[in-house]
């Protein structure tokens, strides 16, 4: 390096004497100040754009004691029959979810709650389900509201609605955390249905919407996803949406569904790997048996694989 200098240094002094004008360093411009913080190794970027910052998802308040009020479990209230049938119901869906079950079950963490015909108590269950999942030590639970028709999850549980499952598939400029709500029970989040949409079903059935739920799963390992999706024999969206689940629970409504009605609508999830039925609304007269009585009742009945 000296040595460049030293000829650049012999090369202007001969120019000089041969009578070349040659600028001093009087005649230069100022040089800019030195920035510390960017130097030649690390230079300023041509156009710095801010950082945008992180989003953190928004937290609701849960009006527990209004939820338990309505027959919802929290974690605060005390045993009753409700919560018992649902940890009797949530055990082989939880061992299917971590591989602990009689088989490898594929997406077993995705678990969708349906029904044949409106009215069964679909919502319902899937929100005790969630928050019985939710009171796990090993697990976290996401519900959410894919009954995008006629979304009910969010007043179930006294909340407004807000963006959510349709804005993210319409390719919103809106990321998952900005949709998530977290509540004041510790493991359960929510997605809310979001801004209906005249192609509902080819939105749940498009790769954004795979990609989405891969996204849903692969966040945090051991979450368990609740859907509650449209009856089956009423849209088509809750059959695409049973392409991308593990596990169905189908809700039945004892004494009120028909056979026939319950049939056709297995028969259009016959893709999904496991199958659980619910008996809801089953009334039993001896009062004494562990876990059962008047209202309502739920019990795993048959499962296939």
């Amino acid at each position: 390096m000296s040595s460049l200098i030293e000829k650049a240094a012999q090369r202007l002094e001969q120019l000089r004497k041969a009578g070349a004008e040659v600028p001093t360093t009087s005649d230069l411009p100022p040089l800019p100040p030195l920035n510390t913080r960017h130097d030649a190794a690390h230079p300023r970027p041509l156009s710095a754009e801010p950082a945008r910052p992180a989003v953190t998802s928004r937290v609701v308040e849960l009006d527990l004691d209004v939820l338990s009020a309505a027959g919802i479990i929290t974690p605060n209230a005390q045993r009753s029959p409700t919560a018992d049938q649902f940890r009797v119901l949530k055990r082989p869906l939880l061992a299917n979810a971590t591989g602990k079950g009689a088989v490898p079950v594929r997406n077993g963490n995705r678990i969708m709650v349906t029904s044949s015909m409106p009215g069964e108590g679909k919502t319902f269950t899937a929100v005790n389900l969630a928050m019985s999942i939710a009171m796990e030590l090993d697990h976290t639970v996401l519900l959410v509201d894919a009954d995008v028709s006629r979304p009910s999850v969010m007043k179930t549980l006294g909340l407004p609605s807000g963006p959510g499952l349709m804005d993210l598939l319409m390719g919103e400029q809106l990321e998952m955390s900005e949709a998530l709500l977290r509540t004041n029970i510790d493991k359960l989040s929510l997605l809310p249905s979001g801004r209906p949409h005249a192609r509902a079903t080819e939105l749940l059935a498009s790769d954004a919407m795979s990609a989405l739920v891969e996204e849903m799963g692969r966040r945090y390992p051991e979450r368990v996803i609740v859907f509650d999706s449209p009856p089956l024999l009423m849209t088509t969206e809750s059959r695409v949406l049973a392409t991308h689940m593990g596990q169905i629970v189908v809700v039945v409504q004892a004494g009120h569904t028909q056979r026939a009605q319950v049939r056709q609508a297995l028969e259009t999830i016959e893709s999904c790997p496991i199958k659980l039925m619910v008996l809801n609304q089953v009334h039993k007269e001896d009062k004494s048996s562990y876990g059962y009585g008047y209202g309502y009742s739920a019990a795993p009945s048959s499962a296939s694989a």
